[in-house]
């Protein structure tokens, strides 16, 4: 939501603009509380590796680097050209470049990581998420040349990597499956075929990889053919695997997965759940642990068909067993991710363990140290994902640029941020556009969740679209704080797209009195100068104020008085006292409005007055495709707004492109 501030003294003599955004705008954490985040005990008398090197960048590198530092494990970072100046770089103690900045010819290259490893002499490599962190072949490449992996052998990765032989095995080992067609669909006649036998609605799917990518729901046979035709094109151009399967959609479910932990010895644990169900195009947004759905009963069932998969498939390290959920507690597997989650942190923080550790500690042949009922579950974690996109188009399109202003709220308590990021580094159109994980965490959901409020409003991102306003605005939904949510959360709460904070009366009036404080504490410090008057002959002793504010479409009056350190100011007939230290240097201010604390973001000032600040946060024929944009690996249909003629392609296949790029022309 944008709305339009303008004030003016009375008069006429001055006038000020401003735009408001009702949006709330290394691996590092923060905690000011008794609580750890994971276990800081780190054994030296067990020896594991002298050098390990990171097949991964950003963020999930940075962790990883983080906890070989606390082992005394020295590290080795790869990266692409433009990555030279990465955080994950400048933290390793060794760093090599692998290619130019593609993926497929720089963190997918494995002739030339497979060559750092020789030449850093890494006696290791954990592939963090994504890129060939279930990769097969590249495990047995590691294998081939006496270098361990940091992750299950090569028959758990190729037997969970594969969704229809892992169903498969999934049913031998007694773990609940979804209906659906136990082979590879063919062509898209065949995906019909299935379909109408399993019975609408169905989901399409990847049989490799995951992430989101390569999946579709289909409705009928038209979506049928079309999500066969999609979902085969991005399953080859992410993981290099056109194959396919369909099974039966269950409607409005949640998206929970269990973490498990296993060794080389028999033994393996279920770490609790995830709570996985905000989700936008099938990929997650907001996470918590643990799921205020499951009773211990539920939760102990599918923890121990978890263990029961990864004791099927002789798993050793940590992984995930997702499943989805029914309203009524039904459980059926989904899928087994052989690697580390995006979203570990949360189990991190309510059982205390160091996942990293304990997967390093496994690779290395150790047992596990922890007995299931050694597991907690202490307190509350919640996750939101912050990314560079927009939230406002398809709850978020990615934006690329250059942080011009960048910190992170760790002066919280009870704050973690996994980010591989800093000021003045770029978001690249080549990587996943992710900006950081922000981890909060309390003794309960509420305490949690309210951190969590505190922390997204004490975040500055600058240079780069973020979906800040979004995690804000799903975190404080009365249905989410409810625990009310499916993983069709987002398009049933905002079913005509994402517009925004939307304003109570009392808000208004908190943001007017705001604003109005603002511009009159800047009118203020404009006649000063290194604390003395700029005309020492003006002794101005003015204390009030009327002011004229236009917000959206309406236009109020507003006055405001000087009273000691605070403002008062009448909005609609009520006062409000407004106190802030109202330091204008700092992107951020703390401003108390009759009791109630509010942390706004000044975000620029242009000469002419104008003000933009973040207060909560705030045919061709017609449907025809006329074009298909793929962004970080996500095919995006374009379709036609109305019905018209080409009448130029500037855009050809393999082309790269970036918003408000002209690609097709109607008439």
């Amino acid at each position: 939501m944008a709305a339009a501030l303008r004030w003016g003294v009375a008069g006429g003599c001055r006038r000020l603009r401003a735009l408001l955004r009702c949006e709330i705008l290394c691996s590092r954490w923060c905690l000011k509380t008794s609580h750890k985040l994971y276990s800081s005990v780190y054994d030296s008398n067990e020896k594991t590796f002298e050098k390990l090197l990171i097949a991964n960048r950003g963020e999930i590198a940075c962790r990883v680097i983080k906890t070989c530092k606390k082992m005394g494990i020295k590290t080795v970072a790869i990266h692409s050209d433009v990555d030279a100046s990465a955080v994950h770089v400048k933290m390793a103690d060794e760093a090599v470049c692998v290619g130019p900045a593609p993926t497929s010819k720089s963190y997918l290259n494995m002739d030339a990581i497979m060559e750092v490893i020789k030449k850093t002499r890494a006696q290791a490599v954990h592939p963090g998420y994504g890129f060939l962190s279930e990769n097969k072949e590249f495990a047995r490449r590691l294998a081939s040349e006496g270098v361990t992996f940091i992750g299950p052998d090569t028959h758990a990765i190729q037997a969970m990597g594969d969704k229809i032989e892992s169903k498969l095995l999934a049913k031998n080992a007694k773990v609940n499956t979804i209906p659906g067609f136990d082979g590879v669909v063919k062509d898209a006649d065949e995906a019909v075929r299935i379909a109408r036998e399993i019975g609408y609605p169905v989901m399409i799917k990847a049989s490799a990889g995951g992430g989101g990518k390569g999946m579709r729901i289909a409705w009928d046979d038209e979506e049928t053919r079309e999500g066969f035709r999609f979902s085969s094109q991005e399953a080859a151009s992410s993981f290099g695997d056109d194959r396919l399967l369909i099974e039966k959609f269950i409607d409005n479910p949640r998206h929970i997965e269990i973490q498990v932990l296993a060794d080389k010895h028999g033994n393996a644990l279920w770490l609790n759940e995830r709570e996985c169900s905000i989700q936008r195009r099938n990929q997650k947004v907001v996470e918590e642990a643990p799921s205020t759905f499951l009773d211990p009963e539920t939760r102990r069932a599918m923890g121990e068909q978890a263990v029961a998969l990864a004791k099927a498939v002789k798993y050793s390290s940590a992984g995930t067993v997702e499943f989805l959920v029914d309203s009524s507690k039904n459980f059926y597997f989904l899928e087994m991710n052989t690697r580390l989650q995006v979203e570990h942190p949360v189990t991190e923080c309510i059982t205390g363990l160091d996942l990293v550790q304990e997967m390093i500690r496994v690779a290395k042949g150790y047992p596990l140290r922890h007995k299931q009922a050694d597991i907690p579950i202490n307190g509350w974690a919640v996750e939101c994902r912050v990314y560079a996109e927009d939230p406002y188009k398809s709850f978020g399109l990615p934006s690329i640029g250059k942080l011009s202003q960048y910190q992170e709220p760790l002066h919280v308590p009870s704050v973690r941020v996994d980010s591989g990021i800093q000021q003045g580094s770029d978001i690249s159109i080549y990587y996943d556009p992710m900006i950081s994980k922000l981890i909060t965490y309390g003794s309960n959901r509420a305490e949690a969740l309210k951190r969590m409020e505190e922390a997204l409003d004490n975040y500055v991102i600058r240079g780069v679209a973020h979906n800040i306003s979004l995690l804000r605005e799903v975190i404080i939904h009365p249905r989410f704080v409810q625990g009310d949510i499916s993983t069709k959360f987002l398009p049933e709460v905002y079913p005509d797209g994402f517009k925004g904070h939307k304003l109570t009366d009392l808000e208004r009036r908190e943001l007017l009195a705001t604003a109005a404080s603002l511009y009159v504490a800047e009118q203020r410090r404009s006649q000063r100068f290194l604390g003395t008057p700029r005309i020492p002959i003006a002794k101005s002793k003015r204390s009030s104020w009327e002011l004229s504010v236009r917000l959206g479409d309406g236009i109020y009056q507003v006055a405001v008085s000087k009273n000691g350190s605070s403002f008062s100011v009448e909005v609609d007939g009520m006062k409000l006292n407004v106190t802030s230290e109202w330091n204008l240097a700092s992107p951020l201010l703390s401003v108390t409005i009759d009791g109630t604390q509010r942390t706004i973001q000044r975000l620029s000032r242009n000469a002419s007055g104008e003000t933009s600040i973040q207060f909560l946060g705030t045919v061709v024929s017609e449907g025809q495709e006329i074009c298909v944009i793929e962004a970080m690996k996500m095919q995006n249909s374009m379709i036609a707004a109305k019905t018209g003629k080409v009448k130029a392609v500037h855009c050809k296949a393999g082309d790269t492109v970036g918003e408000g790029d002209l690609l097709v022309e109607l008439e």
